[in-house]
Formats: structure tokens, sequence, C-alpha cells
């Protein structure tokens, strides 16, 4: 996949009204911190079009980004961010509830966790309510850069003891330092892409 235009065409926040796309969608989900913002930018080559943060917890809308006008993709907002209080964690709840719902293209959804840990309770809830709306999550084990090679696999086998996952579940780690993984996610959105 060659990305040659990017345009942050809708931003959606709690009480606003999905729009009703054509294009196929590509969703990325994530706990807040996990490095959904610094992935996005990275596959759109762009420093800063998703708004990355050190404070967790900012991407508190539905974002969606035009790509080469073939697809979406849609940025949807952190989940278990532990200060947020529980309104905001019931909203950002909910978005992402109504998102899955509503969605007429959604085609595939990203699923992002620390390499670096187990999945966390929230990431656990966030992996099943995934699969019981229907959708097979693609794992991205963001942050691979912070441990050594030789750890990789032990890793993402942690990963996918700990979530139960699907034998034929796809799990890419993913640095967004060095772009490790950046071109298995652009052959996945070709054959994604394709098979529509």
């Amino acid at each position: 996949m060659v990305i040659r235009s990017v345009n942050l065409e809708t931003v959606c926040g709690i009480t606003s009204r999905l729009p009703e796309n054509k294009l196929p969608e590509i969703a990325f989900a994530g706990k807040s911190n996990v490095g959904k913002s610094s992935l996005i930018n990275g596959l759109m080559n762009r420093k800063s079009l998703a708004r990355t943060s050190s404070s967790p917890g900012k991407t508190q809308t539905i974002n969606y980004y035009n790509i080469n006008n073939e697809l979406y993709f849609v940025d949807l907002p952190g989940y278990g961010y532990a200060t947020a209080n529980e309104q905001a964690k019931a909203q950002w709840g909910k978005m992402i509830e109504d998102y899955l719902h509503q969605s007429k293209t959604l085609t595939a959804l990203f699923l992002l966790l620390d390499i670096r840990h187990a999945p966390s309770e929230n990431d656990r809830i966030m992996y099943d309510w995934i699969l019981d709306h229907g959708y097979h999550p693609i794992i991205i084990a963001t942050k691979a850069d912070k441990i050594k090679r030789s750890q990789l696999s032990k890793q993402i086998k942690l990963i996918c003891d700990t979530l139960a996952v699907e034998d034929d579940t796809i799990v890419i780690p993913y640095s967004a330092l060095s772009k490790q993984g950046r071109d298995e996610i652009y052959e996945l959105l070709d054959r994604i892409l394709a098979e529509r």
C-alpha cells in the first residue's frame, strides 16, 4: 500500500451522528497510551496528524482519516485511562459500542496491545467485546523496540495465552521508532482491500 493522500475528514464526539461512509473502514482500538496515534501517524507517513500525547486519554472523539480516497482509518477513543472519571469512561465505551453497532463498512479492526506486558483486564474485556460483535481483531503488539528481539515470541505467546485468542489470529509486532511491522500491516491492508 502506498499512501498518497490523507485527510482528517470527520471528528465525532459523544453527541455526534456517525457518518455513513461508502468506503471500507479500518478501525484502531487500544488502551490509552498504547501508541495508537503513533501507529496511525506511522502508517500515514505523517508526523502529527493523529495527536500523540504524553498524557493518556487524549483521543476522546472518533476520528476518520480518508486515505487515498480508498478507505478510512478510524481512530477510536482510548479506553482504560486510570484517572478518567467514571462518566468519561462510560462515554468512551458507549462511543466505541455505537461505532461497532453502526458502521456499515467496518472491514478490519486492529486491537493495539503493549508487547511488554500481559493484556490488562480492560484489554481482555475489549477483545471479548469485539468478538461478541462478530469481528476478529488483528492484534498489533506495539512498542516492540522496547524489548529484546529474543523476547518477541515469548511476549506474543503471553498476549495470545492471556486473551485465549483464536488459532488464526494475526499478531504483528510494531515499533513506531524503527517502523518494524509497518510493511506487514501495509500488505495486510492490501489483502483486506483486495478481498472486498
